[in-house]
């Protein structure tokens, strides 16, 4: 039969902490602290140009087990890590960049905010985000016996009277964010205040993490604020990362290599997206003699192959912030969803973390083989396509440049449903620009529960209809995505995520 009445049956239901509805929360308030590797760098640039889609509230210098300043005494130090342990032994100070390249992308960004401002509202001011750059804990890897400037910033933010989630970005170490919280605890554990406090700070703060960059969390966050939830990308990141070419269907490469980044976001796009590191471009950042892939001369056989100018080297954190876009996938409060940041699962063992590697690993449709970083391969494509489009609004006019379509569902989100049932989805579209777009229905096997293969007659069409297998149990989920994208180039997509819940 064709299932009528479900708005109905989802009022009489009700909502759950497990139902999935997409309302249109505030923007998320997020806080970057970063080591400033040249993946960070490049992270940040992209990041800069969707930071109208988040609420940056710091931008934090840290160290990180490949990065740090030293305590200009000659003091040394090895590595708690054992990678970098063997690869530096002991070092008094490590590739350090210093603490001005934020200010010098910022002084870009300037140049090109009025013009990023024609295309979007909501993007902040260089003055502002020039006020939330504060230097955190550099010294060493993993240092966190002081208060610093970045360790308080952070501290007060957790500490302040907004109690929506804050998201602490991990591109370096933790140590900042673990100093930060230690301060919290030296103040409070011995006052009656403690338990509230600790719940308070347990409650807002989110670590999205790429990696274990130094061994602050594993010594200290985990054990002293186990009700903190760690959002940990240890594998996904390398789609975006310096083995890209390993991770990324080579029929994806393109849009990597240096015709497709120096065409459409590098060159002839402004002050900003022309600091973008790439290979061959001739850069060389200070205080990191391993930065050698801008020479033109090492092309050839470098350490994670051979590549052309222009070629794309790696953001290995932005799997950081992509999680904070709202592209439609409802994936914010629901990491297991999956979106543009990857897809991370809860711990089976540790309930406020999640992760990812063979637990979230997902069928590679280019390899037919289950992959682990897949979950982030998955979107490259329309990450890079929509990259090139807001490098276009550094530039360009509102009519010259293209934007987002607006993508809705004409039903709820989640959906309850029956074995043999019949269901109609249908989602509307519409394009800022005028632009005819082409709709596409899929089924994400992995994001739900119900282990089987689900078909979807007239995918290409803005309305369809499913039919619920016998087999479906109680309880069990299908994720269903409409996606929509728009005729001009660089094409921008957008989707909405239907579950299907068994009754």
């Amino acid at each position: 039969m064709i299932k009528i009445g479900f708005y109905i049956v989802l009022i009489s239901l009700g909502f759950t902490s497990q139902s999935y509805a997409q309302n249109a929360p505030e923007k998320p308030r997020t806080i970057v602290t970063t080591d400033g590797e040249i993946d960070d760098v490049d992270s940040f640039i992209r990041m800069l140009l969707y930071a109208n889609e988040f609420q940056l509230e710091g931008l934090v210098y840290s160290s990180s087990m490949w990065h740090y300043k030293g305590d200009g005494k000659g003091t040394t130090f090895i590595s708690e890590m054992e990678m970098t342990k063997n690869m530096y032994g002991e070092k008094t100070d490590l590739r350090w960049p210093g603490t001005q390249w934020m200010q010098d992308l910022l002084n870009a960004y300037e140049k090109v905010y009025p013009n990023l401002s024609l295309h979007a509202e909501a993007y902040p001011t260089a003055e502002y985000l020039r006020s939330l750059i504060k230097v955190g804990n550099i010294d060493f890897e993993g240092e966190m016996e002081k208060d610093t400037e970045g360790s308080d910033f952070i501290k007060a933010k957790l500490l302040d009277g907004n109690l929506s989630p804050l998201y602490l970005q991990v591109w370096g170490g933790t140590n900042t964010i673990a100093r930060a919280l230690k301060s919290i605890e030296n103040e409070f554990k011995t006052t009656e205040r403690w338990k509230e406090v600790q719940e308070k700070v347990s409650s807002k703060a989110i670590l999205f993490t790429i990696m274990d960059q130094d061994a602050t969390y594993k010594n200290y966050i985990e054990k002293a604020w186990p009700k903190i939830r760690v959002y940990y990308n240890s594998q996904q990141f390398g789609a975006l990362a310096y083995d890209w070419k390993k991770a990324v269907p080579e029929v994806w490469h393109s849009y990597f290599q240096g015709a497709f980044m120096g065409e459409n976001i590098i060159n002839d796009h402004g002050p900003l997206t022309k600091m973008y590191y790439s290979y061959g471009d001739g850069q060389k950042q200070d205080g990191d003699d391993e930065h050698v892939h801008g020479d033109p001369n090492k092309l050839e056989n470098a350490q994670w192959g051979s590549f052309n100018i222009l070629d794309f080297i790696s953001e290995g954190d932005s799997p950081a912030f992509l999680h904070l876009i709202d592209v439609g996938l409802g994936n914010l409060e629901y990491p297991e969803f999956g979106g543009w940041g990857g897809r991370l699962k809860q711990s089976k063992t540790k309930a406020y973390r999640w992760e990812d590697g063979e637990e979230v690993a997902e069928y590679n449709t280019f390899t037919k083989k289950m992959d682990n970083a897949y979950p982030q391969i998955r979107w490259i494509k329309d990450l890079q396509l929509d990259f090139a489009a807001r490098a276009d609004w550094c530039v360009k006019t509102y009519k010259e440049a293209n934007h987002a379509p607006v993508v809705q569902l004409n039903h709820p989100h989640q959906i309850p449903v029956q074995p043999n049932d019949t269901i109609e989805l249908s989602g509307t579209a519409t394009d800022p620009d005028g632009d005819e777009l082409r709709y596409t229905w899929w089924h994400y096997k992995e994001a739900g529960t119900y282990a089987g293969e689900i078909s979807i007659p007239k995918k290409e069409s803005p309305a369809t209809k499913l039919h619920i297998p016998e087999n479906m149990g109680k309880g069990e989920t299908i994720h269903i995505i409409l996606e929509v994208t728009d005729d001009t180039f660089p094409s921008m997509t957008r989707y909405q995520r239907v579950v299907l819940v068994g009754e």
